[in-house]
């Protein structure tokens, strides 16, 4: 996951270098007469990596347009107040100062996306971002409801 500015216009630069590399690449080995088959073989884990950081470079220019995963049952929080705060146009120095911690304990929760957190400090980052999320419960219908 890209989670600064740096980190996305490094993400650029390097899908750049990697579509001539890959041409380059492909140009040598059909050069050295292998079949399509081949080709493919060879460049497909190149591709894959490719094509995840495309992916990586356009999650994160979602975030900065504000638009968010959905969280069901808390799950992908952490990943959620990365992503607020990049949103924000906060960056992680700026939110250390909100929260009154060292910047290396942002970049540490970020890297490990919050694992572990809890509630109430979840809160207090939400609080420093000026954002607030609401939930809403739905009942499952596995199972009818018993009556006392």
């Amino acid at each position: 996951m890209i989670r600064n500015e740096k980190e996305y216009q490094e993400a650029v630069e390097r899908i750049l270098q990697e579509k001539d590399r890959l041409a380059k690449q492909e140009a040598e080995l059909k050069a050295m007469g292998l079949g399509p088959d081949n080709v493919k073989r060879a460049l497909d884990p190149m591709r894959s990596f490719h094509e995840q950081l495309e992916e990586e470079v356009r999650s994160y220019e979602r975030l900065k347009r504000g638009e968010f995963d959905e969280v069901l049952n808390l799950r992908g929080l952490g990943q959620l107040l990365v992503s607020l705060r990049i949103a924000r146009g906060l960056t992680q120095r700026q939110l250390a100062e909100k929260l009154g911690v060292h910047e290396t304990q942002v970049s540490r929760d970020e890297r490990n996306e919050y694992h572990g957190i809890t509630l109430e400090r979840a809160a207090k980052i939400l609080e420093a971002l000026g954002v607030e999320v609401r939930s809403r419960v739905e009942r499952l219908e596995s199972e009818p409801a018993e009556v006392a």
